[in-house]
């Protein structure tokens, strides 16, 4: 489905990919290509390889990742209006045969019987709710990330775990380096053993791999 609004849709440039957007869903940031990059390092060459994404928004985190790696990606986003958008940007970009968008609650990403995904990308919801109206050009769904921020990740921690075997890397997108150091604390109750942390320009990724 194509997105639809009053106006016609923004696009921006996402290292090399057209990525359509508007006012309804959270404006892709160049600097979470760092989690895109990051993501095809660890696939390597495997043309094989499973990318989930959650919390996916436009798409744009994932389909970059697909496109550098040669994997395919299963994009999650309880937003619709994002769901039309990462379809649409998938299709732009010549990847759809190898995305699948799912419109569902994180509770739902995969199924029971699923084959395991090989890398989890995650960009969650980190803004403290105290910290909202800082933003107001940013729609709530994709930034309220609950009373610490950390909400959204947690339950992305929770539900991605069953997604992937024993091993396998997940990088969560946070706002801090110490939004990070208070996650990693919780990680090893939700499955999770803590890896590297990267710096971005704005934000950190962090790597946890599946205990």
């Amino acid at each position: 489905m194509t997105p639809t609004t009053s106006d016609a849709p923004l696009t921006c440039d996402f290292e090399g990919l057209a990525i359509a957007y508007d006012e309804r869903v959270l404006e892709p940031r160049p600097w979470t290509a760092l989690q895109s990059r990051w993501a095809a390092e660890l696939v390597g060459e495997a043309s094989d390889a499973r990318l989930l994404e959650l919390c996916a928004g436009a798409g744009h985190i994932g389909l970059l990742a697909a496109h550098l790696s040669g994997a395919s990606v299963v994009c999650v986003d309880v937003d619709p209006d994002a769901c039309d958008f990462a379809r649409a940007n998938a299709a732009a970009a010549g990847l759809a045969d190898r995305v699948t968008v799912r419109c569902v609650p994180l509770e739902r990403c995969v199924a029971p019987d699923e084959t395991p995904f090989d890398v989890v990308i995650a960009d969650p919801p980190w803004v403290p709710r105290s910290d909202l109206g800082r933003f107001p050009e940013d729609p709530e769904l994709a930034i309220d990330g609950g009373d610490d921020g950390l909400d959204v990740a947690r339950a992305c921690l929770e539900h991605a775990r069953g997604a992937v075997r024993r091993g396998a890397g997940m990088l969560l997108q946070l706002g801090s380096a110490d939004q990070a150091d208070r996650l990693v604390r919780e990680a090893g109750d939700l499955g999770w053993l803590a890896g590297e942390l990267r710096q971005g320009d704005r934000g950190v990724v962090l790597h946890l791999v599946a205990d």
